[in-house]
């Protein structure tokens, strides 16, 4: 399976993951353990400080196995430079794509700050994962909009809508061409609805691992083994858990 939505340690960000140690091969080792064949992995010091450090030192993280490990960069399209950093993800650290945190950040996904991020990622052909289930900035109908305006760029709802919005999540992914939902801390009812309505090629799944300061991801192992009591069929749960990531990976130019 494919892993659509993980992190990386949190090497130096104020919160009660500060300190993690565990390093890829760690993380691969769990990855063996839970039956992921790969991860997308996004910045967690990024989050909370969206420094290009915290970039590179993902980039460095993932480079360790970048046929397994897939790095997408964080920037904040307020500050000075986030297109060029952006920019520098791709064409200098070799990231498949960007996250962004609105909701965190505390910027909307109508702002016209993003368009030149947004560019950025089109041009080097790259995929856009985004924050979402969380009002005020982060509701799936915002990034909708955000997609709808950049319609080359693939836009992927990081969390499904989550509690409150997955009944957005569902129907602005049924109307955006571009736009994906990641099934990633949504409730399996919800789960099981998004499944039953949302087109089949447009769903992927994810575990949030990595938002623990032990090498051991628990959480996420029940997580997957969770997929199991959703009572969707094969052809669901293989388009979900490796044909639709796979396929927009290779869009973005992995190569496994």
């Amino acid at each position: 399976m494919i892993d659509f939505h993980t992190h990386a340690p949190a090497w130096r960000t104020a919160s009660w993951l500060t300190g993690a140690t565990f390093g890829p091969g760690a993380f691969l080792d769990f990855m063996d353990g839970a039956g992921v064949e790969v991860a997308v992995v996004l910045a967690h010091d990024g989050l909370f400080d969206p420094e290009p450090s915290a970039n590179d030192e993902l980039a460095a993280f993932v480079s360790a196995h970048p046929a397994r490990l897939v790095g997408y960069g964080t920037v904040h399209p307020r500050r000075p430079g986030a297109a060029e950093e952006a920019r520098r993800c791709f064409l200098e650290l070799g990231l498949g794509g960007l996250k962004l945190h609105p909701w965190l950040h505390g910027f909307s996904p109508h702002e016209t700050v993003l368009d030149p991020v947004c560019e950025e990622v089109v041009d080097a052909g790259g995929i856009l994962l985004a924050h979402d289930g969380t009002p005020p900035y982060s509701t799936p109908a915002q990034l909708a909009a955000l997609a709808r305006r950049h319609p080359r760029l693939p836009v992927v709802l990081g969390h499904g809508g989550l509690h409150d919005c997955w009944r957005e999540a569902l129907a602005v992914t049924v109307e955006t061409p571009n736009l994906y939902l990641c099934l990633c801390g949504t409730p399996p009812y919800a789960a099981r609805r998004i499944l039953a309505g949302a087109p089949s090629e447009k769903v992927l799944f994810g575990t949030d691992a990595g938002l623990s300061g032990r090498p051991g991801q628990d959480y996420a192992v029940a997580r997957i083994r969770e997929v199991d009591g959703w009572g969707i069929s094969t052809e669901q749960r293989e388009a979900m858990l490796v044909h639709n990531p796979r396929r927009l990976l290779e869009r973005a130019g992995w190569e496994s």
